[in-house]
């Protein structure tokens, strides 16, 4: 455990599952010397059908024990978690940078040609105050559709990518934007671009599809401070390690990697 005095130079990266390996794969690149620790919140996934009192208490918790394992900076991998916990972590470690994780609407309003674009979100992100504001901020005269997608994270974490129903859920959640004549559209779910070409598929050729992981990945080179140490990737889970391990061989093609449970707690006093 890292005590005050002890220099932070790790990455800590958090989200309710498997949807943050998007943004992490986009920090492993960018960052090969820095030391990366991941955790899944698996045992509470999806975060998108949570409250915000609790999804707040679970990122309070889970970055205190990033902090102790020696982050010296948090990535939000996680839209819902972003918009519902980044102020209060903010509040509670003034001094910590934190990179959240946000649906790009300037991008998507520079995009788009029409003036109308597309938002699929998890239930929760969807009815945020955090991402109302966002949209008044920066949409301006754009009609921006939100659409939460409730159930599509539930079969992305299950390692379920490709089937019947999920195809039919994405063209389900397409339609509303479709019906509206989106040019542009925007993932807002880190999870979402593991499925990507199901959302072109159920968008259309001449819709435009954005997502945020490589500008959060960006975000957090700038802000991280190299320092000497060994790099690697520490990876642990509120679920199923085994679960986990397998999903991170199958899905994403990385090999049998290390992961560790971890022993989930309540919001830190």
């Amino acid at each position: 455990m890292q005590t005050d005095s002890s220099p932070r130079r790790d990455i800590g990266v958090f989200d309710s599952g498997v949807g943050g390996f998007t943004v992490l794969r986009e920090l492993r690149a960018l960052l090969p010397t820095a030391r990366l620790r991941y955790l899944a919140d698996a045992a509470y996934a999806p975060y998108g059908s949570r409250s915000p009192e609790e999804i707040r208490a679970r990122s309070l918790a889970i970055t205190e024990h990033l902090i102790e394992q020696g982050a010296g900076l948090i990535v939000i991998a996680c839209n819902t978690a972003t918009a519902h916990a980044i102020d209060a972590l903010r509040e509670r470690w003034p001094a910590l940078p934190f990179v959240g994780t946000e649906p790009g609407i300037k991008p998507a309003v520079a995009a788009s040609r029409n003036g109308r674009i597309g938002l699929l979100a998890t239930p929760a992100t969807a009815s945020s105050d955090r991402l109302r504001a966002l949209i008044a901020r920066h949409a301006g005269s754009h009609e921006v559709v939100v659409q939460g997608c409730p159930g599509i994270v539930d079969h992305i974490e299950a390692g379920d990518i490709d089937s019947t129903e999920l195809r039919a859920l994405v063209e389900h959640h397409c339609a509303p934007l479709r019906t509206a004549g989106v040019d542009t559209a925007l993932l807002g779910c880190t999870h979402y671009p593991l499925i990507e070409p199901l959302w072109r598929a159920a968008l259309g050729a001449d819709v435009k599809l954005l997502h945020i992981e490589t500008a959060v990945a960006r975000r957090a080179a700038e802000l991280w401070t190299p320092m000497p140490g060994q790099p690697g990737l520490d990876i642990e889970t509120s679920g199923d390690p085994a679960a986990l391990r397998a999903w991170i061989a199958r899905v994403l093609g990385w090999g049998e990697l290390d992961v560790r449970a971890h022993r989930t707690r309540k919001e830190p006093a």
